[in-house]
């Protein structure tokens, strides 16, 4: 399967073919559909077949063992043979907001110098959690407000690069994920690079340029145990 989404996340539809359409979800050939995963939320779009007839496409998922990517369709949809030919297309603007939010959300870790023990994201907004035990840090919604609009402002590219699992696991430092360990095992593990400010692996999908995130604000700090802080973020435009 093409995953269309890493070789170009501006990419907002494809003609592809059905692989196979059974009771776990819709396999294609190719997809431009982003599957959950990292904490940011699966894509849903449209799917067009040559007759005119469309499904909503209501979820994207990635299974587990064969790392398949599963779209989602409706439950009275019908199961599409092999080679069927469709157009799948993206709600773009939800997923524009994804990338926003996630670049946003790498930022905030930048201005945090602590280990993340979780996060999440919707297109209306985000949130890390910060491993802050013994560190002596105090959080300012205001402060990292500040940080987080000056960084935007600074309109600083992102490049995506590919590490193998020995070569990261050699350098620890890179993974600021404490809850969750990337795919050591695999022979090249996404990279993300916001020029100057931020580099980590990340499977998900960013923007071109940290002045495309848009005004983002600290909307909450709270507790969430003994060492960890919630910090929530949302767009403020």
């Amino acid at each position: 399967m093409a995953e269309l989404f890493y070789r170009d996340p501006y990419l907002r539809e494809c003609e592809t073919q059905v692989v196979r359409h059974d009771e776990a979800g819709l396999v294609l050939a190719d997809t431009v559909c982003y599957p959950v995963g990292g904490g940011q939320p699966g894509d849903t779009g449209t799917l067009r077949l040559a007759n005119g007839s469309a499904w909503p496409v209501l979820d994207t998922r990635r299974d587990r063992e064969t790392r398949e990517i599963l779209h989602q369709l409706p439950t009275d949809a019908p199961r599409l043979v092999p080679g069927t030919a469709v157009t799948l297309t993206l709600d773009w603007e939800r997923r524009h907001r994804h990338m926003r939010m996630h670049t946003g959300l790498h930022l905030l870790g930048s201005l945090v110098k602590a280990g993340v023990t979780g996060g999440n994201l919707t297109d209306h907004g985000g949130r890390l959690d910060f491993d802050l035990g013994g560190l002596g840090i105090t959080l300012d919604a205001d402060e990292l407000t500040a940080g987080l609009q000056r960084l935007v402002a600074a309109d600083t590219p992102l490049h995506v690069s590919h590490i193998s699992g020995t070569e990261l696991a050699a350098q620890p430092e890179l993974i600021r994920t404490m809850s969750v360990t990337p795919p050591l095992h695999l022979p090249q593990i996404r990279l993300v690079e916001i020029e100057g400010v931020d580099l980590q692996p990340c499977g998900g999908t960013h923007v071109a340029r940290t002045g495309e995130i848009g005004a983002l604000r600290v909307s909450k700090i709270e507790n969430k145990g003994s060492h960890n802080k919630r910090v929530a973020v949302t767009f403020a435009d």
